[in-house]
């Protein structure tokens, strides 16, 4: 059977796993192709306007994929922790990909509940069941791909840059090149390296989030407030950059938590969609590290001033 995996979404962090997965129970892989200006196309035409760029981009995916494959998974992910949920638009993505695009194949479209091993087994052995039907196997698959995924390094931790800065924002904005335009590339052209959360401690992350006066409701939302907030904290990294979606109703709310709690970290925010122009982004990133060079000039004097004084 040739099982179909659309590029984009939470793919890039994932990846290992479904695709050891599938393998293992003898399917043939398809995968739709990287991100790029035809998928763009193919996903504006076909999604409604009010949704955002990295949805529109996954409706394109799957126009790319569909005729090639036999079953087409579309991940319908709930939650990844308790008490928490992923992007509404998540819970509601196969009706928006069933109703809007023709001539679709057979969807698997069970809710992914992955706050442990039990409940995201759950929903691997319903795929696993649309394509064999050996229990054992679909057991066998899973706990393979349980220790692929264990074993994939996901994350951007630059080293021997002068200057480093965070790189904030929901996964698929992140890790898109064609949604940020290869911002990794131009940061570390211009002499910046770049980090991202994956690579900071999770209780680090944790202890930041309690500090709100309540518990986010949304992963992503907690994810980018604790990075973002532990990080200027630190006072060892030069600046932030967040990359978001326009309209993205969780970044709206985030975006204001993290700016009244850094004060005056330097924090750049990047907001995409389909009409994003690569020329002002390119103006916008030089124009934030031109200003970071300049606060830590000032600094510097600064801090020299001080020191001369005190040896006068």
């Amino acid at each position: 059977m040739k099982v179909g995996i659309p590029k984009g979404l939470l793919y890039y962090k994932y990846y290992p796993f479904i695709e050891r997965f599938l393998i293992e129970l003898d399917a043939e892989v398809i995968t739709s192709t990287d991100t790029n200006k035809n998928i763009l196309n193919q996903g504006v035409k076909y999604c409604v306007d009010e949704a955002c760029l990295p949805i529109k981009i996954f409706h394109g995916h799957v126009v790319d994929i569909k005729d090639r494959c036999d079953l087409l998974v579309i991940p319908r992910i709930m939650r990844t922790r308790e008490r928490e949920f992923i992007c509404p638009k998540f819970c509601g993505l196969p009706e928006m990909i069933l109703y809007s695009i023709p001539d679709m194949p057979k969807v698997m479209i069970e809710p992914i509940y992955a706050t442990n091993e039990k409940e995201l087994y759950t929903w691997c052995k319903k795929l696993g069941k649309m394509i064999t039907k050996d229990v054992n196997k679909i057991k066998g698959a899973f706990n393979k791909a349980l220790e692929e995924q264990k074993n994939f390094k996901f994350g951007i931790k630059d080293e021997g840059y002068k200057k480093t800065i965070a790189l904030v924002g929901h996964p698929y904005n992140l890790y898109d090149t064609f949604i940020n335009m290869d911002i990794v590339k131009k940061l570390n052209k211009l002499g910046v390296g770049v980090i991202t959360e994956e690579c900071v401690e999770e209780e680090q992350i944790k202890s930041e989030v309690k500090t709100l006066f309540k518990r986010p409701f949304w992963t992503f939302a907690a994810n980018s407030y604790g990075f973002a907030t532990s990080i200027a904290k630190s006072n060892e990294l030069d600046g932030a950059i967040y990359i978001s979606s326009f309209a993205c109703g969780i970044d709206s709310v985030v975006l204001e938590l993290i700016k009244e709690k850094i004060e005056d970290f330097p924090l750049l925010v990047l907001k995409v969609d389909e009409h994003t122009g690569e020329g002002g982004l390119d103006t916008r990133i030089e124009a934030f590290i031109d200003m970071i060079e300049r606060r830590k000039n000032s600094e510097d004097n600064i801090s020299a001033f001080r020191e001369h004084i005190s040896c006068s």
